[in-house]
């Protein structure tokens, strides 16, 4: 192992990285409970299902796809950090991978849910 090398300026990326990472789940979720408040608005005030009236399913898309850009930045920024490390500063060659995948499996999901949302 080289003396130089220091994985501790990886693991500071990587815990960048699941801080965006945990902020836009966050977010996300706070986006699905203000959509789903509304629906729980109107059936109690007795408007029902039929009426989809009202911003909240609007606002909460919007979160979601707030915490979807944030995770989605999270994740490109720690992608060009890792490109600069030197191999030697990275635990294993494919240690960015596998952050990598969730970040992107959360925008995905993310982007899902808010199209969900909205129909």
């Amino acid at each position: 192992m080289n003396p130089e090398a220091d994985p501790r300026v990886y693991f500071a990326a990587e815990r960048t990285l699941l801080a965006w990472v945990r902020t836009g789940i966050g977010v996300m979720a706070f986006g699905f409970v203000v959509a789903r408040f509304g629906l729980f608005l109107r059936s109690v005030w007795g408007e029902g299902e039929a009426s989809r009236h009202g911003v909240s399913p609007y606002l909460g898309a919007a979160l979601v796809l707030l915490g979807v850009v944030a995770t989605a930045a999270g994740a490109t920024q720690y992608r060009r950090f890792c490109r600069q490390l030197r191999p030697a500063d990275l635990p294993t060659p494919r240690a960015p991978l596998l952050p990598l995948i969730l970040a992107w499996t959360l925008v995905g999901l993310g982007a899902a849910l808010a199209a969900i949302l909205l129909v």
